[in-house]
């Protein structure tokens, strides 16, 4: 008879391997990357193009470009492109992060054929039409302002401002006077240079058949763009920045706090060993800060340590929301817990609890072809060896108490942090 008070045996992870995608270079300079999976008859296309804020010329230019793509273009209207998409029961959308932008279409397979030249379309012939770009400067203002309400958005501001500094494309402020006198013209200029789809990555990964392929390449691989510009030169500054920094919010009765670093970058021999101890500290729900400051003190629902990698840059950081009362108390527990790990072994339960969670997980998120796509697009654009995620469970399962006790004492000493905290007025 089965014991439900028993768990089941946990079975270590040997290796995963992830699918390997077919890479074909177009006649414009763009790269296709092809990952297939027949399992349902959907596709995923992504556009990716050098066009992230790190790019911009002006504040705010990158983002504005990034929504207006589906607002019009010299052959449909903003309505006949959601019509169409509608239609075919797909999406479309267009983001915008620091590094770059990506356009990416969901639909059927057999549809892909039909959305294709409005796809092209919209990447290379949008028009910006004043109406909608003035109304989606209001949107976002409007937007801004009502996150700058939160405690939890100022602290991330701040954090971001004071690890990269005001001038760096990662702690740069939204400015709103700036962003709402962008004009027309310059989206267009920065449409015309980062847009180019000759610097373009394109993703295609699903229910692809070798038709499709060819139709891509047709679309996407022979369109010309000007050529992009070099990136930003962005320096970082750390040094003109208060170690521990307080944002006044009137009236509220919580405090956000946000703790951290810059980090090693991806690419980094100890990489995943930095991963297992950031995830021991606060990666997950029985971690030691959950255990402590949730579970123990009662001072928050939730707080959390990860890790952020970018192109230029990569940080640490450790978040919470806590009562404004006792906000220098959860600082006091976080700084304690950063010291146990620096001066004592973490148990060997403690450490393959951990292990198992992590490689669980990881196996957990390649279920899917547009999951095990996503790792494959952190391979292409972080630069990472061809076998980091292969390498991942090796490392994990082989790492030691006595190597995360080193990294602990190098990377989580409290006097090198950051510490910012949005509350009320002390």
């Amino acid at each position: 008879m089965l014991d439900r008070q028993v768990a089941p045996p946990v079975q270590p992870l040997a290796s995963v391997t992830l699918p390997a995608a077919d890479v074909f270079s177009l006649p414009n300079g763009a790269r296709l990357h092809v990952m297939r999976n027949d399992a349902q008859p959907v596709v995923r296309l992504q556009v990716v193009v050098p066009a992230g804020k790190w790019y911009e010329s002006a504040p705010g230019v990158s983002l504005l470009t990034a929504r207006m793509l589906l607002e019009g273009t010299h052959t449909r209207t903003a309505r006949q492109i959601a019509d169409e998409v509608a239609f075919y029961g797909a999406s479309l959308e267009c983001e915008q992060s620091f590094d770059r932008a990506t356009l990416t279409l969901y639909c059927l397979t057999r549809h892909l054929p039909r959305l294709l030249p409005l796809v092209q379309d919209v990447l290379t012939n949008p028009t910006f039409p004043t109406t909608e770009l003035e109304l989606l400067k209001n949107r976002t203002i409007q937007n801004v302002r009502v996150e700058r309400q939160k405690t939890s958005y100022l602290a991330a501001e701040r954090f971001s401002h004071n690890l990269y500094g005001a001038t760096h494309p990662y702690g740069s402020t939204f400015n709103e006077q700036l962003f709402a006198a962008v004009p027309q013209e310059a989206l267009q200029a920065f449409h015309r240079h980062n847009y180019a789809l000759g610097k373009a990555e394109v993703f295609l990964c699903g229910d692809v058949a070798s038709a499709d392929e060819t139709l891509v390449s047709e679309l996407l691989g022979t369109a010309q763009n000007a050529t992009v510009p070099s990136s930003a030169q962005a320096s970082l500054s750390l040094a003109s920045h208060p170690a521990q920094d307080y944002v006044t919010v009137t009236e509220s009765i919580q405090s956000s706090l946000r703790i951290g670093r810059q980090w090693p970058a991806l690419t980094h021999p100890d990489t995943h060993k930095l991963q297992l101890l950031v995830k021991v500290l606060g990666g997950y729900f029985g971690s030691r800060l959950m255990k402590n400051i949730r579970e123990d003190k009662g001072f928050t629902y939730g707080i959390y340590s990860s890790i952020g990698p970018r192109e230029h840059a990569t940080s640490f950081v450790i978040g919470t929301d806590v009562n404004a009362d006792s906000a220098d108390a959860a600082i006091r527990e976080i700084h304690h817990e950063l010291r146990i790990l620096q001066n004592e072994r973490i148990p060997a339960e403690e450490l393959q609890t951990v292990k198992n969670y992590m490689t669980g997980k990881f196996a957990n998120e390649l279920s899917t072809v547009f999951e095990q796509c996503d790792k494959y697009k952190n391979i292409v654009f972080l630069n990472l060896p061809a076998n980091y995620y292969t390498n991942f469970i090796e490392q994990v399962n082989q790492l030691t108490a006595d190597e995360l006790l080193t990294l602990a004492q190098q990377y989580l000493s409290p006097a090198d942090m950051i510490e910012v905290v949005a509350g009320p007025k002390k």
